[in-house]
């Protein structure tokens, strides 16, 4: 039996505590890095469940509103604080499952979890209103509501970022938050949720199930739920804006995933631009942001895929690291399925274009594949325009900046783009009219609390991150005064 670090959650968290399922299987989880076990009873919620998340959720609703936004304030750092002190057991909860970089886990996700809850947790006391001129015999208000209970839908492949882009503006404009955590990666989250109350904000203010579909929907048909937030693919994204549409049109906010666009032009730093454009081996390109189009201007093609062959190349020797050491970066796929499905766009892409560098699934122990670059691709190539959410890149070229501006926009998605180019004039004019929410000029960073993240098109509706995210879980409300 192995014996783990730390203790593993495995019941869902509701009211304050962690409770048994009303559902009597039980599930295992399996070690993405060699297949080993990690656990046999992990209690996925019943339909039961989710009513009775629902009924503590307005409970906790009451009782987190009843509090001052000073006090909301204190409880929300009070909680960052606290998350940050287990920075360690947070992230060995997620390492052991998906086999993701401790150094990344613990260095990055933990801190920017944290960083997320102290941005909102300054604005409990700054929801402010509007006001208009008084001179028809009324004064007019305009004041911002919080909605009530709120559910989200979190992706496996990182749950405490969304946990923290859900429940931090939720809590801090006076909601409560009902999170379903995925089925692959939700250990984290169990915690995450322990560690709320264990901050003092009230019982019901947080609960967490995990679960597959059947619990997915019925947060998004429950009648007593006024918004969902979701994070996953279209397909699945649809059917959540369909049931809020068909229940009581509760408020809906998606991130889908993208497709977006690296491109290079010739002035760019050529190593620089290299290296950036392979940050699609982020997590293993199980991100929805990462950039896995490569556009690269004629004239440097050649050297920059020289380049970026190198470091692919580098990376791979990595891969089967121990995730624990600091020194990793490299990790496996982070489940059985997505696995599957990335094997099968390996198997595709050798038939719609040239492998410039991996194209194998690896024969070694754990969900690995080798990192892989595609060049020349066919026309309507799939892997072009489909996301993989794996380790594999597209390589193009261009001529032109308005043939790059094309190309890059012929995509269904719109969640990113990256730019490289020296000339700061043609960086502003290609990013006005690249349609993507988001743009990274001559970097690879690309969210920030400050900063509204989500996507145009089929990457989603709605906004995530700064004041966007805080208006969304609230309701304007106009009033009326006669004074004459």
């Amino acid at each position: 039996m192995t014996q783990f670090k730390f203790r593993l959650p495995r019941q869902p968290f509701l009211h304050g505590k962690f409770v048994d399922s009303h559902r009597k299987d039980r599930h295992e989880l399996t070690s993405a890095t060699d297949g080993s076990q990690v656990m046999t009873d992990l209690q996925w919620a019943a339909l039961e469940d989710v009513e009775l998340a629902v009924d503590s959720a307005e409970k906790g609703l009451k009782d987190w509103q009843a509090l001052s936004p000073e006090k909301r304030r204190s409880y929300l750092l009070r909680y960052a604080d606290l998350i940050e002190s287990h920075a360690e057991e947070l992230a060995y909860l997620e390492v052991i499952v998906t086999g993701k970089p401790m150094v990344l886990a613990s260095g990055y996700e933990v801190p920017q979890l944290a960083n997320i809850l102290r941005y909102y947790a300054g604005y409990t006391d700054k929801l402010s209103g509007e006001s208009y001129p008084l001179g028809d015999g009324l004064v007019k208000m305009v004041v911002h509501e919080p909605l009530g209970v709120c559910a989200a839908i979190t992706a496996f492949n990182s749950p405490m970022i969304l946990f923290a882009l859900k429940v931090a503006p939720a809590l801090a404009s006076g909601n409560v938050m009902i999170i379903k955590g995925s089925e692959f990666n939700s250990l984290s989250s169990l915690r995450l949720a322990e560690l709320a109350t264990e901050a003092g904000l009230p019982n019901g203010a947080i609960n967490v199930l995990i679960g597959g579909a059947d619990v997915g929907n019925a947060l998004a048909t429950n009648k007593r739920i006024r918004k969902i937030s979701f994070t996953g693919s279209v397909a699945t994204g649809k059917k959540v804006q369909i049931a809020a549409t068909e229940s009581n049109l509760k408020r809906v906010t998606l991130e889908l995933g993208g497709k977006s666009p690296v491109v290079i032009f010739r002035d760019a730093n050529l190593n620089n631009a290299a290296r950036a454009a392979s940050n699609f081996l982020a997590f293993n390109g199980q991100g929805c942001i990462l950039g896995t189009r490569i556009l690269v201007q004629e004239e440097i093609s050649d050297p920059f895929l020289q380049a970026l062959k190198q470091l692919i190349q580098e990376h791979a020797k990595t891969l089967g690291s121990d995730p624990m050491e600091l020194s990793t970066l490299s990790c496996p796929l982070f489940h059985l399925q997505q696995h599957t499905r990335v094997a099968e766009f390996l198997d595709l892409g050798k038939q719609e274009a040239e492998v410039l560098v991996g194209g194998s699934v690896c024969q070694r122990p754990g969900l690995y594949v080798e990192p892989t670059v595609f060049v020349n691709p066919k026309p309507g190539a799939r892997i072009l325009h489909e996301e993989i959410f794996g380790p594999v890149a597209v390589v193009q070229t261009f001529k032109t900046e308005s043939e790059a501006i094309e190309m890059a926009n012929n995509t269904e998605y719109g969640l990113g783009a990256f730019i490289h180019t020296n000339d700061i004039s043609r960086a502003l004019r290609v990013a006005s009219k690249i349609q993507s929410g988001t743009v990274a000029i001559n970097t690879s960073e690309n969210m920030s609390p400050q900063m509204p993240f989500g996507g145009n098109k089929i990457s989603g509706l709605g906004r995530e991150n700064a004041r966007y995210a805080l208006m969304a879980y609230t309701e304007p409300k106009s009033i009326f005064i006669r004074y004459l």
